[in-house]
C-alpha cells in the first residue's frame, strides 16, 4: 500500500494526473475490447473470415485477458503497482501495432492474444493504484470518476471504431492505441506514486496461472468451434482440457501457500454476489454490443460511423451519471442500485428488439440504448465499489483482478456461446434475415441474464460501504471515505 507521504487528495493537480493516467490505461484496454466490434464486417470481408474467425478475433483478446488478469493483480501488489501498470501499457501498445499490421486472420488472432496479455497487466493495476494512492476520504469520488470515465471508453468504442474504419481501414482501430499508450506511460512515470502490498507473503503461483489459462482456453475453444466442427475429437479434447484445467486451478488455489486468489475473499457473501452480478451483467453487455453493430450494418444498412454513433447515448448517460451513482451508493448502500440497474438494463435490451429492417433509429434503436445506458450508469460504479469494499485493502490488486477477470470472462463466454445459440454460424452474420432473427433471440437471452444479476443482488450486504461507529475495528477499508463496518 502507498506510504502516507505518497497519498494524494482530490482536487489537486497530482490527483487529476493520477486519475487521468489510470483512466487512459484502463480506458485504452476497455475501448479496444469494443472498438473492434464495429470493424468486424470489414475485417471479415478483407480477410475472408467466417463467424468462428470473427469470434476468435474477439475471444483471443478476452481469453488471455481473463486468464492472466488474476496473476497480474498479484504481481502489482507484490512487485509495485505502477511498475506493472507501465509494463502492461507498453506491451499493449506493441501488440496493437502487430494487430494493425496483421496480413491474415491467424496472425491477427495471435496478436490479439498478445494484446490481451498487456491488458491483463494494466487493467487491475489502474484501479489498485487509485485504491492505494488516493487519501481514504477521497476514494469514493475517485472510484466513481474512474468507473464512469473508463466505462465511457468501453461504450464509446463502437463510435470510435466506426469513425476510424470509415476514415481509412479497420487497421486504424488498433494503431490509434500507440499515441495513447505513449502519453499514458509519460504521465505514469511523472505523476503516479509507487505502491505495493507491505506483506506480500511469497511469490505468486505461476503454475496456477498457466493451469487456469489452459482451462479457460479449452472451454472457450470447444464453445467456439463446436458449431462448425461438430463434437469431434478436437472439440471434445478441448472441452476435456478445459474442464480438467479449471478443476485443477480450484484445487491448486485451495492448497497453495500463496494462491493467486486468497480463498478467504470468497468467505464474504457480498464479495461473491457482487462478482456474480458482474459476470451476468457483463455477459449480457458483451453479447449485445457485439451483435448490435452487426445488426445495424448488416440488417439495417448503416455505414460504420452511423453504427458507432448509435451507441452515443450510452456514452453520454454513463459520463453524466456514473460518478453520481457511486456517491449515491455510498449514502444509501449499494443494494438498491445493484438490483434496479440490471433490471433496467434488461428492459433496455427488450426495447432493442425493435431494431429491425424498416425501422428508424429514433423508433427502433434510441429508446433501447437510452434505457440500456441508464441501467449501466446505475450499476457500474456501485458494483465495483462493493467488490473492493468487501475485500481487505492489502488485496486491492487481487480483488480488482478478480472483478475484472469475472467481467472479461462474462464477455468471453457471451461471444463464444451466443452466436451458436441464436443460429448464427458460418457466414450467417452476413445474411440480413438470419442476422435479424438471431439478434432478436439473443436479446431475450441477454435480458434474462441481466435480470438474473439483479435478483442475485438482493443478497448483498447493504452496509458494506457505510462507515463504522467510532472506536470499532474494521474488517476492511472500502473505496469510500471512512473504513467499512466491522464484520462478525
Amino acid at each position: 500500500m502507498a506510504r502516507v507521504a505518497d497519498t494524494v487528495s482530490w482536487g489537486t493537480p497530482r490527483a487529476r494526473a493520477v486519475l487521468a493516467t489510470t483512466v487512459l490505461g484502463s480506458g485504452m484496454a476497455m475501448l479496444d475490447s469494443t472498438v473492434v466490434n464495429v470493424a468486424l464486417p470489414r475485417i471479415g470481408a478483407e480477410l475472408g473470415a467466417d463467424v468462428a474467425d470473427l469470434q476468435w478475433v474477439l475471444d483471443g483478446y478476452l481469453l488471455s485477458l481473463a486468464s492472466l488478469i488474476l496473476v497480474a493483480g498479484s504481481l502489482g501488489d507484490r512487485y509495485c503497482r505502477r511498475r506493472v501498470f507501465v509494463l502492461g501499457v507498453v506491451w499493449f501498445g506493441a501488440a496493437s501495432l502487430l494487430c494493425g499490421l496483421a496480413p491474415n486472420t491467424g496472425l491477427l488472432v495471435a496478436a490479439r492474444v498478445l494484446q490481451g496479455v498487456g491488458g491483463a497487466l494494466l487493467t487491475p493495476g489502474s484501479l489498485a493504484i487509485i485504491q492505494s494512492v488516493f487519501a481514504r476520504d477521497d476514494r469514493a469520488r475517485a472510484i466513481g470518476a474512474w468507473s464512469g470515465l473508463s466505462g465511457v471508453a468501453s461504450a464509446v468504442g463502437p463510435l470510435v471504431g466506426g469513425l476510424l474504419v470509415q476514415l481509412w481501414s479497420w487497421r486504424l482501430a488498433f494503431l490509434v492505441n500507440l499515441p495513447v499508450a505513449a502519453v499514458c506511460v509519460w504521465l505514469a512515470r511523472r505523476c503516479v506514486p509507487e505502491s505495493r502490498d507491505p506483506e506480500p507473503g511469497g511469490r505468486p503461483n505461476a503454475l496456477s496461472a498457466v493451469v487456469g489459462a489452459l482451462g479457460l482456453a479449452g472451454v472457450t475453444a470447444a464453445l467456439v468451434e463446436a458449431p462448425g466442427r461438430g463434437w469431434g475429437v478436437v472439440v471434445v479434447t478441448a472441452a476435456a482440457v478445459g474442464v480438467v484445467g479449471l478443476t485443477a486451478f480450484v484445487v491448486l488455489q485451495l492448497r497453495a501457500r500463496v494462491p493467486l486468489v486468497p480463498p478467504q475473499l470468497f468467505n464474504d457473501r457480498t464479495f461473491v454476489l457482487a462478482n456474480a452480478v458482474t459476470l451476468l451483467v457483463y455477459a449480457a453487455l458483451g453479447g449485445v454490443l457485439v451483435l448490435l453493430v452487426l445488426q445495424l450494418q448488416v440488417s439495417l444498412g448503416h455505414p460504420p460511423v452511423e453504427a458507432g454513433l448509435a451507441t452515443l447515448p450510452i456514452t453520454a448517460t454513463m459520463l453524466a451519471l456514473s460518478a453520481r451513482s457511486g456517491r449515491l451508493a455510498q449514502r444509501i448502500g449499494p443494494k438498491i442500485q445493484l438490483v434496479i440497474g440490471p433490471l433496467v438494463i434488461s428492459v433496455g435490451m427488450l426495447l432493442l428488439r425493435g431494431a429491425v429492417p424498416g425501422t428508424s433509429y429514433l423508433n427502433g434503436v434510441l429508446p433501447g440504448v437510452l434505457v440500456f445506458g441508464f441501467g449501466l450508469a446505475i450499476v457500474v460504479a456501485p458494483v465495483t465499489a462493493t467488490v473492493l469494499a468487501a475485500a481487505p485493502d492489502r488485496y486491492a490488486g487481487v480483488a480488482s483482478g478478480v472483478n475484472n477477470a469475472v467481467a472479461r470472462t462474462g464477455s468471453l463466454l457471451a461471444v463464444a456461446v451466443l452466436p451458436a445459440l441464436v443460429g448464427l454460424t458460418g457466414a450467417g452474420y452476413a445474411d440480413p434475415a438470419a442476422m435479424t432473427a438471431g439478434w432478436r433471440t439473443a436479446l431475450l437471452i441477454c435480458a434474462a441474464a441481466a435480470a438474473a444479476g439483479g435478483l442475485l443482488a438482493l443478497g448483498v450486504d447493504n452496509a458494506v460501504l457505510r462507515p463504522v461507529p467510532p472506536g470499532r475495528a474494521c474488517h476492511s477499508c472500502g473505496v469510500d471515505a471512512p473504513p467499512a463496518r466491522t464484520r462478525a
